[in-house]
């Protein structure tokens, strides 16, 4: 039977990283794959190895450093997880979550999440960013649900409303840093599903039918577990590739392909994520 973390655990992790600094952060950000260089610009950093945060899961996919670094960015105090960890690699739901309880318990109140996601918008390209309004979790409907098991009361509600799950404010700010840098930024759905493969076109033109406009392998259980501690949430799709619907196709999607358009995207990512910090 699976173990499930309780706030034992999470307090175990948040004395650990408070024994290592004394920054008390609001806002917390996750870095998705390849869009790791924001944390270069956080000041008077101090960077943790999740291996060294007591029942942090430990991440194993290229682009994710594993590292979680706390201090200043833009005046506010941050903390950064540089990489996250996913189900697919062999963890839990509870342990994929697991980092937001214990950003929760350490003070945080907005989540920024970031990811690297396919496009099945037909007028999204690659570097495109997505503002995610709403999401899909196949994940979650599958019965794979970070809320599964007994509920804390202390720690959210038994029964979650999740219609607004994507803050309108943090979201219209959003918008509004994009347009003053002059970075277009489309607005849409985001289908989370379990990996690791890709989707098969059949998949892809499934999920299109849905109503989905960019899809990937995380973000949606960590949004879950954040509403469900109260935090606000503002979520932010780069397009990494545009998802095949054809079987007879020339591409081919690949994690090297993803962590390319990393390079793209992170400018724009940043900048963004920068103007909302500033107007915070």
């Amino acid at each position: 039977m699976e173990t499930i973390p309780t706030r034992q655990h999470f307090a175990e992790a948040a004395a650990a990283i408070r024994q290592a600094t004394s920054l008390q952060p609001k806002i917390a950000i996750v870095l998705g794959s390849g869009l790791s260089g924001l944390a270069d610009a956080v000041q008077q950093a101090v960077s943790i190895d999740y291996r060294d945060i007591p029942h942090f899961p430990i991440s194993t996919i290229p682009g994710h450093q594993g590292r979680l670094v706390l201090g200043e960015l833009e005046g506010q105090p941050v903390a950064v997880m540089q990489g996250r960890t996913h189900y697919y690699e062999g963890y839990s739901i509870h342990q994929v979550t697991l980092p937001i309880r214990v950003l929760r318990l350490l003070g945080v109140e907005t989540l920024i999440l970031t990811n690297a996601a396919g496009g099945l918008n037909k007028n999204f390209h690659t570097g495109d960013l997505m503002l995610i309004v709403d999401h899909v979790n196949m994940v979650g409907m599958a019965g794979i649900n970070p809320l599964r098991g007994p509920n804390d009361p202390e720690l959210g509600p038994r029964f979650l409303d999740m219609s607004k799950a994507y803050d309108r404010g943090l979201r219209q700010l959003a918008l509004q840093v994009a347009a003053a840098e002059g970075i277009p930024m489309h607005q849409g759905v985001y289908v989370g599903l379990a990996g690791p493969t890709f989707e098969t076109p059949a998949e892809i033109r499934f999920l299109r039918l849905m109503g989905g406009d960019t899809v990937g392998m995380s973000t949606t259980s960590e949004t879950v577990t954040a509403h469900h501690g109260g935090m606000r949430v503002l979520g932010i799709s780069g397009v990494s590739n545009v998802a095949i619907d054809q079987v007879d196709s020339q591409s081919e999607a690949s994690h090297e392909e993803v962590l390319e358009a990393g390079a793209l995207l992170t400018p724009r990512m940043t900048a963004v994520i920068r103007g909302v910090l500033r107007q915070l």
